[in-house]
């Protein structure tokens, strides 16, 4: 047996890494990430801008003009703190961190699946609801999981991935308001979204919310944020490492997030596009198509595994869930231009016809 086999935790070895494909000449619709490249006339100004980046330095620890930015990009109120992260991973992996070894997490299935991967990494004990048949949070289940294992930490993407949906409001309410846990809404595509809980952090201390840019056009900079109280941000910045956002996702996302109107007008093109795609979809007779408060769509397919490989060998990638639980035969697409979403739908049908 190798040295590393036998030296590494047997609950590591036991995990499988996290897998994304290779995309080298394919549509890329499966990562929702948002499909509009910066223009040539932002490019050259973006380069320009990056000149005057210090590359011998290390960052700004704090990052207070980012913070700033960020504020302005989603009308984040003062009074809330901000706490910056290498992608939203980070500062889930820190929420973890923060806790006692064999604290439990509970979170729904299915769900993101970084909570349970940084949740067993950390020593944590993680427990999942599953979800009605309609992918809504079974709010009796919730609560006897809540007195049965006085979580820690509970985590609900809201919209949820990779369902799309919003959660019942009420019944997330009722989760905040009957537990001593920090509740974690994961609103990652907020941008998406009819419905947030930023307002509701003056309410309840024990909530708080993660957002990041990556599903506004920007995942290559990897760059999450945590808001909450001042006071609970100012607790858990003491598990920040140092230095962890570096200064070219700094002053990328300086220059480029201040294009506020460019980044709305892009999500309301992926907001119409969802709209033509979901239609396009359902006229399938074949297909379940979910409705989607995110920007991709989530649908059932008869065999789901060969429209998967059929797309590929188009040259389409998407996601297939269909071996994850809960998700039989389901297949998860990320809302791109008109031009790949309607070339994805004619491979579609012709799979089918």
């Amino acid at each position: 047996m190798s040295f590393i086999n036998n030296w590494l935790r047997p609950d590591i070895k036991a995990v499988n890494a996290y897998h994304a494909p290779p995309s080298t000449n394919m549509v890329k619709l499966d990562a929702m990430e948002s499909p509009f490249p910066l223009s040539d006339e932002l490019t050259g100004q973006y380069l320009t801008y990056l000149a005057d980046a210090q590359l011998n330095r290390y960052p700004n620890a704090s990052a207070n003009e980012l913070q700033q930015t960020l504020r302005k990009l989603m009308d984040i109120p003062d009074e809330f703190g901000v706490l910056l992260g290498n992608g939203s991973d980070e500062l889930i992996q820190l929420l973890a961190l923060a806790c006692d070894a064999q604290d439990i997490v509970l979170s729904v299935e299915p769900s993101f699946v970084m909570y349970e991967m940084i949740a067993k990494f950390a020593h944590l004990n993680y427990q999942s609801i599953p979800l009605t048949n309609d992918f809504e949070i079974d709010a009796g289940a919730m609560q006897k999981a809540i007195e049965t294992h006085n979580p820690k930490l509970i985590f609900i993407a809201y919209p949820n991935n990779p369902t799309g949906n919003v959660f019942n409001r009420t019944v997330i309410e009722r989760i905040i308001t009957s537990t001593k846990a920090m509740v974690v809404l994961d609103e990652a595509y907020y941008a998406y979204a009819t419905d947030s809980f930023l307002a509701d952090i003056a309410q309840y201390p024990n909530l708080v919310l993660l957002r990041t840019i990556s599903k506004i056009g920007f995942a290559g900079l990897r760059l999450g944020l945590l808001i909450a109280t001042q006071d609970t941000v100012s607790q858990l910045d003491k598990l920040r490492l140092p230095y962890n956002i570096n200064t070219l996702t700094q002053v990328s996302a300086n220059f480029l997030l201040q294009e506020k109107n460019t980044i709305n007008a892009n999500v309301s093109i992926i907001l119409a596009e969802r709209q033509t795609l979901f239609d396009e979809l359902v006229k399938i007779n074949f297909l379940k198509v979910h409705l989607s408060q995110a920007n991709f769509i989530l649908f059932k397919a008869p065999n789901a595994n060969e429209l998967f490989e059929f797309l590929k060998e188009n040259s389409i990638l998407i996601k297939n869930l269909s071996a994850t639980k809960q998700l039989t035969d389901c297949l998860r697409v990320t809302i791109g231009t008109e031009e790949q979403n309607q070339k994805f739908i004619n491979i579609v049908k012709s799979f089918y016809d």
